[in-house]
């Protein structure tokens, strides 16, 4: 079992990728797993053996590369303004709203080891960005939050209708919502609005394809 300790998790982190460049994101450094380290193979078997939830933070998710792209290449989105990265994972967009020049920007995801992956990818970006590991869905969307981003949230049909209501809340409350999705199944494409669209190069060990279009949109 890993200690519950965010020294151990950053050490099993270390150990268990590299730091690598995004392929459509290159400007940005991420500690990955891929198939060179062993983490990339472990079923959910073997992970809850040594206490470690699926290693969501261990990859940059098709979702997130396309919605980090867009704020790089639009930093009026974010600069300036407080933002929340819902279910940040990696961290990847959080980092990415930072590095387009956003005032705050809180990560939020319920994995303790993504809170353990987000210190050492920010460290590796030089940015500072603040954690939360609480479900915020449990709560009304913070109402400090002028942008609220999501990358690749609809995977699970209960997650993604939760979270679609909860950015709904967040929308009517006045703030600026934009999600990153690659065409998961359970994503509502009715009632949103696209922005941009992209071919974000990813593994055959995760998707379907080695290139997955993917959009990003935003709820009007």
């Amino acid at each position: 079992m890993i200690a519950p300790t965010p020294e151990a998790r950053r050490g099993f982190i270390v150990e268990h990728t590299r730091l690598q460049h995004p392929p459509h994101t290159p400007e940005l450094r991420l500690h990955l797993a891929d198939e060179i380290t062993p983490i990339w193979r472990l079923t959910e078997e073997a992970l809850a053996e040594i206490g470690l939830p699926p290693p969501f933070w261990a990859f940059a998710w098709a979702g997130g590369q396309a919605l980090a792209r867009y704020l790089l290449d639009n930093p009026q989105i974010v600069a300036g303004k407080a933002v929340l990265d819902f279910a940040s994972g990696s961290g990847l967009v959080a980092i990415a709203a930072k590095r387009a020049g956003a005032a705050r920007v809180l990560a939020a995801d319920i994995d303790p080891f993504c809170g353990a992956a987000l210190d050492l990818n920010a460290a590796a970006n030089a940015v500072e960005i603040d954690f939360a590991g609480d479900d915020l869905l449990d709560a009304p969307p913070p109402a400090w939050a002028e942008v609220i981003l999501a990358g690749d949230i609809c995977y699970e049909k209960p997650l993604a209708e939760r979270v679609m209501a909860w950015l709904a809340q967040a929308r009517a409350a006045g703030a600026t919502v934009l999600i990153g999705d690659p065409g998961r199944s359970y994503f509502p494409r009715s009632g949103l609005v696209k922005l941009a669209e992209y071919q974000v190069p990813t593994t055959r060990e995760l998707e379907d394809l080695e290139v997955k279009k993917t959009s990003v949109w935003t709820l009007p």
